[in-house]
């Protein structure tokens, strides 16, 4: 499923609407079984600018400011908690919660002239929230010299430090995004879905939490069916056929 943040006169602000639709989008007919990947775009040269500080303007509306940060946290945690990988494929500026976004996600693919800040600071607001992406995505250091300089980064200097995951040129951006996800196609949409739930939360565990955690994962993973046909096409040879 493709969604594309298409608001591009306001740069993709995540205002309170763009963030109530991310969210519906992301959770339309998500158990689906023809549901594999979700790719997130954008529509002009700015991939997301963070919130909509118009909204943000009045020091007074706690309750719609509160509202806003709720449910940008909710999409966020969301998309790592969905049962299918989500790629974002950025082609242009993420900054703030923009940035934020492209850290949530499970994979990103960027064009070469992408490039990534938390510039919250230097207009009084700082990135907090975009913080929690950030430092569970780069070296705490890198993160720190983002969120207190709000420099951007470069497309290559993102995936130097593991923000993204591949930059590419712009013409091959799609080419390049479609691959990814017809290699996530061919595997078992249950077993993914399994993987993805069990990485996450092993990752913030301790090391001997981890690995009780994904050992017991290891063990049910081959009650599975699609673990066992899996096992049985690779010794036979043949491409294993999957239950959805």
């Amino acid at each position: 499923r493709n969604i594309i943040l298409s608001n591009p006169r306001k740069r993709n602000a995540l205002s309170l609407s763009m963030l109530q639709s991310l969210k519906e989008d992301l959770l339309h007919d998500v158990k689906s079984k023809d549901l594999r990947v979700i790719i997130i775009s954008a529509e002009g040269p700015v991939f997301c600018s963070g919130h909509d500080l118009k909204e943000l303007a009045s020091e007074d509306d706690v309750k719609h400011h509160s509202q806003v940060f709720k449910i940008c946290a909710e999409v966020m945690t969301l998309i790592q908690k969905l049962p299918v990988p989500v790629i974002a494929k950025v082609n242009g500026l993420a900054t703030a919660a923009g940035c934020q976004l492209v850290a949530s996600c499970d994979i990103a693919v960027v064009s070469e002239k992408s490039q990534f800040a938390t510039p919250g600071v230097n207009i009084g607001l700082f990135c907090s929230t975009p913080a929690v992406a950030l430092g569970r995505s780069l070296p705490r250091k890198v993160a720190l010299e983002m969120l207190f300089t709000g420099e951007p980064l470069s497309a290559q200097e993102a995936l130097m430090h593991g923000l993204v995951s591949k930059v590419v040129p712009e013409d091959k951006l799609e080419e390049e995004t479609m691959k990814i996800s017809h290699k996530i196609c061919e595997s078992s949409k249950s077993i993914l879905a399994l993987g993805k739930a069990t990485f996450y939360r092993q990752i913030t565990q301790d090391l001997d939490t981890a690995y009780k955690i994904t050992t017991q994962v290891m063990v049910d993973n081959l009650t599975l069916r699609d673990g066992q046909e899996g096992i049985e096409a690779f010794i036979q040879k043949r491409k294993p056929v999957w239950s959805h």
